[in-house]
Order: C-alpha cells, then structure tokens, then sequence
C-alpha cells in the first residue's frame, strides 16, 4: 500500500512540476530598470519598526502603515484612495492606487501590510510592500508605455485570525471588482520576496519529492498559480525568466498545501485569474512569524530583480 501511495503521490508531483521550467520572451528587448534597493529598504525598515507591531489590535499601528504607503505613492505622483470596510467594530483600511489607462481591462498587483501577532515582519510582508512600492513607482515613471490600468492594492488583514475568512482585505477589493463587474488580466499576489538561501538543504516542500524537481536550495523566487490561472501565471513567469533571479512555478489544485496561502486565494473565489509570487514562505525561512523576522535578513538585490521582473510584464502584456 506504502509503495502505491508514494507512486501516486509522484504521479500527481510529476504533473504540478510540468511547468517548472520554461523560457523567458526572447521576442523582447528589456530595458534595464533602475529598481532601487535604498526606497525599498528604507520601506521594510519603516514598517518593521512600527510598534506596537501592526496586527490586527493595534488599529494605530495599521493606520501609520497605510499612511506611509499613501505618502510614498504620493511622492511617486500616484494619488491613491482607501477602501474602508469594518471588523469587530473597528474600522480597517485596504490602500488602492492606479496606474496607466483609466479605463478598460486592469491588472492587480498586491500584498498585504499587517503582520500575525507581535513580530516586525521584515519579509512577511513587509518586502512585499516594498516591492509593491517600488514597481508602482517605475510604472508611473513609465506610464505612457502601460497597455492596460494597474491597481497597486495594499491589503490589510491577510494574518491570522482572519486568514481564510471574508473579513480580509483581499476579500473585500475582489468582492468590490466582482460585483461592478470590473474585468482583470489577472491578480499578482507579492507574499514575502525577500529571503533567500543558496545553502544545500535551505529549501522545504509540502511533498518531498518535490526536491527532485526543484532541488534543495532556497534561492529561487517562486511562482504558483491554480490551473484555472497558468495561462497568466506562464504570461508573468517568461518575463521573470529573463531577469538574474532563478524562477520556479508550480501549478496545482487548490487544495495541495501552500497553494492558496496569501490574498490571491479571494480573486480566485470570484473567478479572477491570480498567481502568488513568493519565496516560499515557511517552507523557507526560519524566521516566519517569529520576532527574528528582521530586515538583516533580507536580500535586496534578488528583491530587485523580482520587481525588475514585474514591471517587465506589466510594460509588455499583451
């Protein structure tokens, strides 16, 4: 029976792990993207030293991490809005900004700002917000070049206890889409995208078969997607390919572990094509939701090139 179950179990691996390889665009010339490390390590060091950390009870802590997202867009000219819901009584603020063509059909890029519990949260998710700060700004210094709108949506809520719920802020933004009727390209979900490792057994999987795939060392950016997203998730990974950062992808169900494990989770509930761009989370770092999760821990070079990657889709789609 042991044997049966580790040969299906390889079976269905072999199927998710198809398209882990794949080529970047060579029908593109990229232009060389002046992606700043400084703006986006001066992010991570704002929002990870806010205290009290900015969960879900230090509503205080929330409102000084949306303003300083708004006040960064600002200065980059992208004038941005809140979308204000309610929780518990409390009120909670996802931050939205736009980019390119007003109207017509848009793509999402977004990344959730509050942390699980009492910890700084350098790469979870604050590197994400950095990325997310940094592609808006090279979007709008190249606005004319945009073939669609981009929303650049700051989340709250992602974390525990409201994970997998309808009161995080992912839900909220895809329900408003959904019920006007708004038509995407797809959602990019940025989910931790600073921690890397190239040491030899750095790197975990749900399955650990999966090694044989993708191998042992966590220096890669991942791209995941379900399989009613690969069509984007291959349009965004060729564009990735072709910066200096190793990427992965992975297609799967649902329900493989990991798969679902950030805001893209509430586009799909909708019917919106969505991928999550990740270092793999706890998978990864050791750090996760831990107090040791600290900006010295981050690599802001491979960072670069994950936005250098994004703002390459986003200036190519097609």
């Amino acid at each position: 029976m042991n044997c049966y179950l580790k040969l299906f179990k390889l079976a269905v691996l072999f199927i998710f792990s198809a398209t882990a390889y794949g080529c970047a665009n060579k029908n593109y010339i990229y232009p060389d993207y002046d992606v700043s490390a400084e703006n986006m390590k001066r992010t991570v060091q704002y929002l990870s030293d806010i205290t009290p950390p900015r969960n879900h009870l230090n509503t205080e802590s929330l409102e000084n991490a949306s303003s300083f997202i708004i006040q960064e867009l600002n200065k980059y000219g992208i004038s941005a809005e809140q979308q204000k819901f309610m929780v518990s009584g409390n009120i909670y603020k996802n931050v939205i900004a736009s980019v390119g063509p007003k109207e017509g059909v848009r793509t999402v890029v977004g990344a959730h700002y509050d942390v699980c519990e009492d910890q700084p949260g350098a790469d979870d998710n604050a590197s994400a917000i950095a990325g997310l700060l940094e592609t808006a700004r090279i979007a709008k210094m190249h606005e004319s070049a945009l073939p669609f709108r981009v929303d650049f949506v700051a989340y709250t809520l992602e974390e525990p206890p409201y994970f997998g719920t309808e009161k995080m802020g992912s839900y909220i933004h895809a329900k408003y889409l959904h019920e006007n009727n708004i038509k995407l390209r797809g959602m990019i979900c940025l989910e931790m995208i600073g921690f890397f490792n190239d040491q030899k057994d750095s790197q975990r999987y749900p399955l650990s078969l999966m090694r044989l795939f993708y191998g042992s060392r966590g220096n890669f950016i991942s791209v995941v997607s379900n399989y009613g997203s690969s069509s984007f998730l291959k349009q965004v990974s060729k564009h990735l390919k072709a910066t200096a950062i190793e990427v992965k992808t992975l297609k799967a169900p649902t329900f493989f572990a990991g798969i679902d494990f950030s805001d893209h989770r509430n586009y799909w509930k909708f019917g919106y094509d969505a991928i999550m761009v990740s270092d793999t989370s706890f998978y990864r770092n050791p750090n996760y939701h831990m107090t040791s999760d600290t900006i010295d821990t981050l690599d802001f070079n491979r960072m670069k090139e994950v936005v250098k990657g994004i703002c390459w889709f986003l200036l190519n789609i097609n």
